[in-house]
């Protein structure tokens, strides 16, 4: 197998590694943005007149968590399928080469 096509398996492999990167940097709350939503969340009700509560902070949390996992997963998704092809058309040279 030629060098040009370890190359193209690694690229591969780094271009997933950033995939998923991107997609749980993408995400739409960082747990370090809990405390400050979580201030946001209390003051709109206080000033709706509306009484704050855990549950339904929580709903909303569990909301955004659902959405969260469908942009990582989605993410994820096409990281592998970019692996697969890559790797299955290094298979494929390789094959090649040793038939």
């Amino acid at each position: 197998m030629e060098n040009q096509d370890y190359n193209k398996a690694e690229k591969a492999v780094d271009n997933t590694e950033n995939s998923l990167r991107n997609a749980a940097t993408d995400a739409k709350w960082k747990i370090s943005d809990l405390a400050d939503k979580a201030r946001d969340y209390i003051n709109e009700k206080r000033n709706n007149d509306e009484e704050a509560n855990q549950e339904d902070w929580f709903e909303r949390v569990k909301a955004n968590a659902s959405e969260t996992w469908e942009d990582i997963k989605d993410g994820a998704n096409d990281a592998w399928e970019k692996t697969k092809d890559a790797a299955e058309d290094v298979k494929a040279e390789w094959n090649k080469k040793t038939n």
